[in-house]
């Protein structure tokens, strides 16, 4: 299935770009999402109309992202959460533990926007957490977990 990118996307192409895809993946994200059209002459035609105002959205999103991600990175959270003796939690904190955290300091992020490459945290310590803001855009929380 050929399509145009009204948007960039990961690992795929950036604003512009006609792409071929499998067709669940253009019929049930890409399309829907609104990161695609199908590539017919007539939506080529049109893309290239709109183009202006596409890339001037994109510029303003990336700008956004960039601002807050500068405010994210200034942050430090701390989330108290019931441990052991030895520094193991009781339970764990997970992607929506911390986008909770960082929405009530102030910054609205959403739990799909937190990255845990080594899973949920588990011990008492200090942690830099990866918030992605934009696809081009991440930015480092500096997040320190206490016992209560």
């Amino acid at each position: 299935m050929e399509i145009i990118l009204l948007e960039k996307v990961a690992n795929l192409g950036a604003l512009g770009d006609k792409v071929s895809v499998r067709s669940g993946y253009g019929r049930n994200f890409l399309i829907p999402q609104g990161k695609a059209v199908v590539a017919t002459p007539e939506k080529i035609e049109q893309f290239e109309q709109r183009r202006a105002e596409l890339e001037k959205k994109a510029a303003d999103e990336l700008a956004q992202a960039q601002a807050r991600s500068t405010t994210i990175s200034a942050l430090e959270i701390v989330i108290a959460h019931k441990a052991g003796d030895e520094g193991r939690l009781y339970g764990s904190i997970g992607t929506k533990d911390i986008s909770d955290a960082v929405t009530a300091a102030g910054v609205a992020v959403e739990k799909q926007q937190v990255r845990l490459p080594n899973g949920t945290i588990r011990n008492i310590g200090e942690y830099e957490i990866g918030i992605q803001l934009h696809s081009d855009v991440v930015s480092i929380l500096n997040l320190k977990v206490i016992p209560e």
